[in-house]
Parts: structure tokens; sequence; C-alpha cells
């Protein structure tokens, strides 16, 4: 397979590249990816939810199928084994890449960099790997699709959703090409794109051009950065700072459970990922409490705690540690180079974002569970879909778009692929009515979860907060 992230690439010229991928349309022409249809092979949607499920802790496992009960759409964000299934059944050029591995809508946000910026991102790695470009992108068209029905827009306006997303994808992937590698490497999102979508600010990113960061973050964002928490999830109790439980989402581990006596062990191994000044800045901080905390649709009943720590009286701040298990991609893409699935994560998202968090690393308990490690919501914001109108929904589809190519191009590959897409939208039509197929087989897989539901197979608890 194809990949430019080896060193025997810089022997060729970038006509040279952009000409080797446009001779992948003779081996793979861009109108086979639009067909869709399930592999005789395909197990039942359910049982593949069910197989998922296992390993993780069986008394959070309602809120995991209650969190995508809502709609297709929220069934599609906690199925991304399912849909690597599906995908590695269809077409693919070889160029391989850096891939998030759970690209839908969801998963893009704005945060803050380590020099106080607000960009825009990629924001979940859990299932990052090396593998075929394609399947990020046919992920979030799909995702688009899925999200536009779930919004109750016309179906024109889903396809001209994903079309916008593709288009954006394809045209930015072009310009990476022709961009130095330092340039692609440097290259960012505002925050900017976010907030004109949020109706948070009037300035919108220059097109053809990377737009600057904004001075300063908006007030939500500033509001979710992890020293502003401390109002909303922790309290004094007997003097002493402690998070407020708020079960089953956030709450203390029963006493004589192990993981507080685990704690310095663990802390000591992910101190040594980090790099030697953030060590320093790490070790002004005494650990004060530790929760579970149950997150996202398809981590849900993955082990993810939250540690307090405090460097004064009140001067604190809130890591998260999560369970980082094998990628839902391995059984089709290839296992990966790291021993550790949280350096796996770890590696993938500095790679893929345009700026990491300043605390992201890594670490393995005693029973050998890897973990990576992050600041809570380090000026994190998303979009709410919920009243999107089609308008801002093309937009958003767009700027998703937009950041894919930008992570696919950092991590290596922008000319084959750029090469293979050309300048028409043959591509962009292809896999548009890909994501309209696999948006009417994710409508069908949801349908059955629903009758597993209410058959009893499956247990929701459907007042579960997403």
């Amino acid at each position: 397979m194809s990949n430019e992230q080896g060193p025997e690439q810089t022997h060729r010229t970038l006509a040279e590249r952009l000409a080797e991928g446009k001779l992948l349309r003779k081996r793979v022409p861009r109108s086979a990816h639009a067909p869709w249809a399930p592999a005789p092979d395909r197990p039942d949607p359910v049982a593949m939810l069910e197989a998922s499920s296992r390993g993780r802790a069986p008394e959070l496992v309602p809120i995991r199928y209650g969190r995508m009960l809502p709609s297709p759409f929220a069934f599609l964000r906690g199925s991304a084994g399912a849909m690597a299934f599906d995908l590695a059944k269809t077409p693919a050029t070889g160029v391989r890449t850096q891939l998030c591995g759970d690209c839908h809508l969801m998963n893009f946000g704005g945060f803050g960099t380590p020099e106080r910026n607000f960009a825009f991102d990629l924001t979940d790695f859990d299932e990052t790997l090396p593998g075929p470009w394609e399947w990020d992108v046919k992920r979030l068209a799909a995702s688009v699709v899925a999200a536009a029905r779930a919004l109750g827009l016309s179906e024109d306006n889903a396809e001209e959703a994903a079309l916008a997303c593709l288009s954006s994808y394809r045209r930015r992937m072009s310009e990476y090409a022709g961009m130095h590698v330092l340039d692609v490497w440097y290259a960012h999102i505002s925050g900017e794109a976010l907030l004109g979508l949020m109706g948070g600010g009037k300035a919108r990113p220059k097109k053809g051009k990377e737009s600057s960061a904004v001075p300063g973050p908006p007030a939500k964002a500033r509001a979710h950065s992890g020293d502003r928490l401390f109002g909303k999830m922790v309290e004094l109790v007997e003097g002493q700072p402690r998070f407020r439980d708020s079960p089953p989402l956030i709450f203390h581990p029963p006493h004589g459970d192990g993981l507080e006596k685990e704690v310095p062990r663990f802390l000591a191994h992910y101190r040594e990922t980090l790099q030697d000044d953030r060590r320093r800045l790490l070790s002004r901080y005494r650990v004060a409490d530790l929760a579970m905390k149950v997150v996202g649709v398809g981590s849900v009943g993955t082990r993810c705690a939250i540690l307090l720590l405090m460097a004064g009286d009140d001067d604190g701040l809130i890591l998260q540690y999560k369970e980082a298990g094998p990628s839902v991609l391995e059984p089709f893409a290839g296992k990966s180079k790291y021993h550790s699935h949280g350096q796996r994560v770890v590696c993938g998202q500095r790679l893929l974002q345009s700026a990491s968090d300043l605390f992201l690393g890594w670490a393995s308990d005693e029973q050998g569970m890897d973990f990576y490690f992050r600041q809570l919501r380090d000026m994190k914001t998303t979009v709410r879909l919920e009243g999107m109108s089609a308008s801002a929904l093309r937009k958003y589809a767009a700027t998703c778009g937009w950041a894919l190519a930008r992570g696919h191009a950092k991590a290596g590959g922008s000319a084959a692929i750029g090469g293979y897409l050309g300048r028409g939208d043959a591509f962009d039509v292809a896999v548009a009515a890909f994501a309209r197929a696999y948006a009417d087989q994710t409508e069908r897989d949801h349908a059955a979860m629903v009758r597993a539901v209410k058959s009893g197979r499956l247990v929701a608890d459907k007042d579960a907060g997403g």
C-alpha cells in the first residue's frame, strides 16, 4: 500500500506524487465509492453491539444503550466498530494515513491550545490508527446525512450538506498538497469558524487561507476551562476540596477498591510520558480527590476517572484519564505499532491535531490496562446540532471536512490523495451516494436495536444524558 509518511517519499517531486494519485483512478474509479450493500457475512447489528459491550462495566452499559437509542444518528455515534467492519468491505485506493477512526460530526469542536488560543479541530482519538483515508471521509459523510435526517431536514438538504463536507475536504486537500511541509504542519483552523455557527462571533475564516487565532476565547469556552469548572464540579467537605457526586455519571469509587493506593504509582508512570518542563509543572500539584466519570456515547462503560489536583487553596487542575483499548480498526487495518494503547491514542492525537493538550500523556495500571490523560474540558466547545438550520449544517459540515483534510495532510498523504480526488466533483458525488445508502443502513440497524430493547434483549437507560 502507498503511504507518504515514509522517507522514500522525499525523493519524488510533487508532480510525480500527484500523478501517482491520479493513476489510482484506473484501479479504483472514483465512482466505485458510491454503492453500498451489506456484505453476506455481516453479523447481526445487535450481536455486534453486544460484542462491543463486553469488558465494559456492566452497570454502565444500559447508559451506553440509552444514549444510542434516541435516533439513528445517536446510534451511529456509538457503533464505530460495526461501521469499521462495513468500511473494510468498501473500495480503497491503498493510500494510508493516520485516521481519527471514529470520524463523525460530534467528534469535532473548539478547544484551548497550550498558547491559550482557541482552535477548531478533531477532538476524539480513541480509535486512531493508520489506515485507508477513505474510511474517515465516508464515516464523516454518513454522519452528516444521519444528522440531517435527525434534524428533520429534507433529503435535498442532507445531500447538500454531505456534498459541502466532501467538497471542502477535496479542495482543502488540494491546497495542502501544494504547500510546504512545515506550512501544513503549522496550519490550524481558528475557533472563529466555530463561533460563527454558534452565533458568538461575526468573523469568518478567509476563503482559501488559514484563519489566524482569535485574540481571546469566547466566554462559553472560558467557562469550560479546567480551572473554571470548580464551581460546578467541586465542593468543600470538612474544609477539603472534593468532587460533587452526581450518580450515575460522576461518583466516588467505593472504599477499598484499591484506586487510591494505585494513583501515586499510576501518576509516576504518566509523568514519564511528559516533556521535562511539563513534569516540573505537574510536580507543583498534589492529588486532592478522584472520582469516576461516564463520558461520551461509544466510550460509556469503559473505565474513566477525573483527578482533582491542587497547588494551593484556590489553585486547581482537573485531569481526566480514560481507558484505551484496541482500536476498532485493528481487525481490518492492522495492529498498532505501540505496545500501549494509551500511547497509540496520544501519538495519533499529536499527529492529527494542530495543537494538543499540555498534559496529554499515557500510563498503564498494575493490571496492564492502558489509559491516556488530558485536561478535562480545557476551553472545550461543541456545536449543538439540535435546532440547526440546513444552512448552518452545510457550513459546519464543510468546516469539519476542512479539519479532517488538515489532519490527514499533516499526517502524510496529501499529494496522493489530492491527485486521486482531482478538481472535479466525481468523488464528492460518489461518496454522497454512499452516505445516503449507509444512513439507510444505520436506520435499519437502529430499528433492530429498538426492537431488542423492547423485547428485553438489551437493557437501556432511556434517561441517560448525552
